[in-house]
């Protein structure tokens, strides 16, 4: 069976070649992101391996069902950029990773928060230039602070749980709450209360319509003034404008975003010899209270080499008519 990567990079080709001598794939590998511009240009295969920036709409997937693909295997855990029930009235099986590790990213949540608190990425480039001073380093202890969780899923989970381990008082927003949460520390409250109390927030929901621009000029409102906001979740989640609006008004302190409504443009790329038109970008990296990263969160080699393993199984499993074992990376 052929596999045709979209928006494939170096280490995608390093890891997914690793596994398939189990497999025997033949594998394509194409540094495009897959959407309307290039969709006819898939030939003979049966699967398509799409990454977070791919856009596989109602007219992307017409055109892959009529070239006789199969299989849409996503090599991540959210899947807001696939239309579901497209590829259901087409005949494709869709297939994700849920959990390739969810340690990977909340470790990259709380590096954020360190960075952010403690200025370290500020140290590190003064003390290169022989600049001693500790002005404009100040920060604040983690320990007995009130650090908001919205989305205690596998990963908000492993981000609570570190959390808990620097002394913070952990409280969660999610749809049910999860016992042994609970009896580890973790304490459940709405929504509102959880944006009030807390002094730091992370997110870690899935970007859908209830929780598209869940962090907005209303809910911004209702925190503390000083909050420090971390995103490592999807880019929508954040109304970018209003973040920044409450960024030049101090309600919030310190944003660490691992992810942007509009990263497909920027993310994953070389810019470093363009202009970049994006001014809402550039406004948010002009903050010295602002940290970015390019959407790294899971670039870890125990993520890379599970994403690897988990799709090239469902993709094997799902080509042969059967169900993977781990019923949770089927959506049908």
């Amino acid at each position: 069976m052929k596999i045709t990567f979209f928006s494939a990079k170096p280490y995608d080709k390093q890891f997914f070649d690793q596994y398939n001598d189990a497999y025997g794939f033949d594998m394509e590998y194409l540094e495009t992101h897959l959407g309307p511009h290039i969709v006819n240009a898939v030939e003979d295969t049966k699967a398509v391996c799409v990454f977070v920036n791919d856009k596989v709409n109602e007219e992307v997937i017409a055109v892959l069902a009529a070239k006789g693909v199969k299989i849409i295997a996503l090599r991540c855990a959210g899947f807001n950029n696939v239309d579901l029930e497209a590829a259901r009235r087409y005949g494709l099986r869709v297939c994700r990773v849920p959990e390739y590790s969810p340690q990977a990213v909340a470790e990259h949540a709380v590096a954020m928060l360190l960075t952010l608190n403690r200025k370290t990425h500020k140290a590190y480039n003064r003390v290169r230039e022989q600049n001693f001073s500790l002005n404009g380093l100040l920060g604040f202890n983690l320990y007995g602070r009130t650090v908001g969780v919205i989305g205690a899923g596998k990963i908000g989970a492993a981000f609570c749980k570190i959390m808990l381990g620097f002394g913070c008082k952990v409280v969660a927003y999610d749809i049910a709450a999860n016992e042994e949460l609970q009896s580890s520390g973790v304490t459940y409250a709405a929504l509102d209360e959880v944006l009030r109390i807390s002094d730091i927030l992370s997110l870690h929901c899935p970007l859908n319509e209830k929780t598209h621009y869940l962090i907005n000029q209303a809910t911004i409102g209702l925190m503390k003034k000083g909050v420090t906001l971390i995103n490592t979740s999807r880019g929508g989640l954040i109304n970018t404008t209003d973040v920044i609006h409450a960024l030049k008004q101090k309600q919030i302190a310190y944003l660490g975003i691992d992810v942007y409504e509009q990263e497909e443009k920027l993310f994953f790329k070389d810019l470093s010899g363009s202009i970049i038109e994006d001014d809402t970008i550039q406004r948010l990296m002009s903050f010295p209270n602002v940290l970015v990263t390019a959407h790294q969160a899971f670039f870890t080699e125990d993520a890379l080499s599970e994403i690897a393993q988990v799709t090239l199984h469902s993709v094997d499993s799902l080509g042969k008519g059967e169900a993977p074992e781990n019923a949770a990376v089927m959506l049908i």
